[in-house]
């Protein structure tokens, strides 16, 4: 994210580190060299307990210096008592809060600025997001402008059911793990890379039956991690585009994979309220899948996306043995 030099950027900036124009919540933000390293969203709550607030700001681990945002419903009418366990874990903590920001009916307020020429205590109109440096600066490295709600956000991903690509899955021989899976590993594996050549060509992937085969042997949990293996940063774009694109078309009890998959590539890329709504997706298809299930702990404690990805590469050429060597069955 780019550097953050006052409320304005502060304000423009979160509608980009979770993917929509928040209401309802409360914000935590940590800097590193006064740029946001680290964005989590709760939704405002009735009340928050102490050690609701304190297992918050643990979320924070060691980072130091923190933003806070508060987008304050109209139905609240004590914010300062509902927000007052969170600024005492804070503060408990040794953190440095370096803005507290209120937002109220369209209107923001710095609750540390004293000076009522530049924080009026009516509050300012919140910033048209369009005409903002940091909008121009995010939608110039290729980043979406943002969407109006989490609503918004989640209709983005809903499944498109494709009746043809249904019949097509039918066709795909299941693997019997009583025999050796490293067949049908190696021809998931080398499918997964055929789908991606075709969407870094295309934009999309229109050969059926090769949709249809990724779609049934990323059941495989080797062929799964291959897939998560091979994401580049440099093309996170590609991998993004491409899991969306999938996971909105896989029906159902296929869902959970590229679900996953589209929560990896979002969380690596700053995009947590995506990262998580693609988990429940996976949840709703399969309430027991093991990966989506330890992602939400992963989201859940702030972990860097960077220790995730090198996890990832670590894993990545022991996959690739198991599959091509035959060493390993899933």
């Amino acid at each position: 994210m780019t550097t953050i030099s006052s409320p304005i950027d502060l304000l423009s900036a979160i509608p980009f580190l979770i993917g929509y124009q928040p209401d309802d919540s409360i914000v935590l933000l940590a800097l590193e060299n006064d740029s946001i390293s680290l964005a989590i969203r709760i939704d405002f709550p009735e009340n928050l307990s102490d050690s609701e607030a304190n297992s918050l700001v643990a979320r924070l681990a060691e980072h130091q210096d923190v933003l806070l945002v508060t987008y304050i419903p109209d139905t609240c009418h004590d914010s300062e008592a509902t927000l007052r366990p969170l600024t005492e874990a804070l503060s408990a903590s040794g953190k440095n809060l370096r803005e507290s920001i209120i937002v109220v009916a369209g209107r923001w307020r710095s609750m540390i600025c004293s000076d009522e020429l530049c924080c009026p205590i009516e509050g300012s109109p919140l910033p048209e997001l369009s005409l903002s440096r940091i909008a121009a600066e995010e939608v110039s490295k290729g980043k979406p402008f943002p969407f109006s709600s989490l609503e918004a956000l989640s209709d983005s991903i809903d499944s498109e059911p494709q009746p043809k690509l249904v019949e097509a899955i039918k066709l795909i021989s299941e693997i019997d793990y009583d025999q050796d899976p490293a067949p049908f590993q190696r021809e998931g594996a080398n499918a997964v890379i055929d789908f991606m050549q075709d969407f870094r060509c295309d934009g999309i992937c229109r050969d059926q039956k090769l949709v249809a085969k990724v779609i049934v042997r990323l059941c495989d949990l080797q062929v799964r991690d291959f897939a998560l293996g091979i994401m580049d940063e440099e093309e996170s774009e590609l991998f993004f585009s491409a899991w969306r694109w999938l996971m909105r078309i896989a029906p159902k009890n296929y869902i959970a994979a590229p679900a996953t998959l589209l929560a990896v590539s979002s969380y690596e890329r700053g995009d947590g309220a995506l990262a998580n709504l693609a988990l429940k997706k996976a949840l709703d298809d399969q309430p027991n899948y093991a990966l989506a299930l330890l992602l939400q702990k992963v989201f859940q404690s702030g972990q860097s996306p960077a220790l995730f990805r090198s996890l990832r590469k670590e894993l990545h050429p022991k996959v690739c043995d198991a599959i091509f060597s035959g060493n390993m069955s899933a």
